[in-house]
């Protein structure tokens, strides 16, 4: 009882037995604590990736390690599941009503997202991953990736590119749409011809977008991706077509990777610092758990990395 801070023990006494237990080299068992209902140091991330594709996803393994980075300090753990989409209001439900994290990390919000209006109201402490208007009553961290956006497309019409493209994720995402929204504006408004397919975030799809695009009989001069594996793809598929990168087209990749600076060319990129984007959504998170002033707030805008694959256009 001592030990574990219940009653019936005198304060002298607990002194005691706690001095003893620390010269011992005793520690308390978090994971009986858990079961007991007493205490959980647990983190909770539900991700709709298949397993396969979260291995090969640079995003996630920085985002995570960022994750860990402040969990390892304070003696916690992730708790991991890898869902359908979907299914993951109902896994983050039964962790925090079966007693088994503190909080959770909420991530990939889609408009109107159904975990919003059912995990508010069962008071699941959460930091939402996303821009505040998909995050309902729930604080949340985000990248400006309108901003972004608008700056790629500014540098590739100020490259000379007056028919671009872009290969965006799951259109039912929050960020996706921010940034098929923010293209579509920026284009016009520079009077450029512009078009966004979309798909998944995999190499293979990313490679049959880019086939689709060059197939085309005004196939654009630039493409831009929503992460760096479908661009890496795309490498591939202009040596297909024996297209020249960046000669014949300018491939622009987001969340710049060490996979982009292992390609030839090295992927042009819009960089932002994923491990301290991990890592500030955890602060937040234990800011949100632990009752103080938590504020939701951008991060680190991403910033144009120009490399060897973008370059002016060789015709108009």
């Amino acid at each position: 009882m001592a030990l574990h801070g219940r009653p019936g023990v005198s304060a002298a006494t607990r002194e005691r037995i706690l001095r003893a237990a620390g010269d011992l080299g005793w520690q308390p068992n978090t994971a009986a604590q858990s079961l007991s209902g007493r205490h959980v140091h647990t983190v909770g991330l539900a991700i709709a990736r298949p397993a396969r594709m979260l291995g090969l996803e640079p995003f996630y393994m920085e985002f995570i390690s960022g994750i860990e980075s402040v969990l390892s300090g304070r003696s916690c753990s992730l708790l991991l599941r890898l869902v359908e989409a979907g299914q993951e209001t109902e896994v983050h439900r039964e962790w925090w009503q079966g007693g088994r994290v503190n909080g959770s990390i909420l991530v990939d919000l889609r408009v109107d997202d159904p975990r919003i209006p059912a995990l508010a109201p069962i008071g699941l402490p959460a930091v939402v991953v996303g821009h505040p208007s998909l995050a309902g009553p729930f604080t949340s961290v985000w990248t400006d990736d309108e901003s972004a956006v608008r700056d790629a497309v500014r540098y590739l019409a100020a490259l000379g590119h007056r028919r671009i493209a872009r290969v965006g994720g799951p259109p039912e995402l929050g960020h996706t749409l921010i940034r098929t929204e923010a293209f579509d504006r920026t284009a016009r408004e520079l009077g450029l011809a512009a078009r966004t397919t979309h798909t998944s975030f995999s190499a293979d799809d990313g490679a049959h977008a880019c086939r689709a695009l060059l197939l085309a009989p005004d196939r654009p001069t630039a493409i831009m991706f929503d992460n760096d594996i479908m661009a890496v793809a795309a490498l591939g598929v202009a040596a297909e077509f024996g297209l020249s990168v960046p000669g014949d087209l300018s491939l622009l990749a987001w969340d710049d990777s060490q996979l982009c600076q292992l390609t030839r060319p090295m992927l042009s990129a819009m960089q932002h610092d994923v491990f301290a984007f991990g890592a500030d959504v955890t602060r937040t998170l234990f800011d949100v758990m632990e009752g103080t002033a938590a504020e939701s707030h951008a991060a680190q805008s991403p910033t144009l990395m120009p490399r060897g694959t973008t370059a002016p256009p060789p015709y108009g």
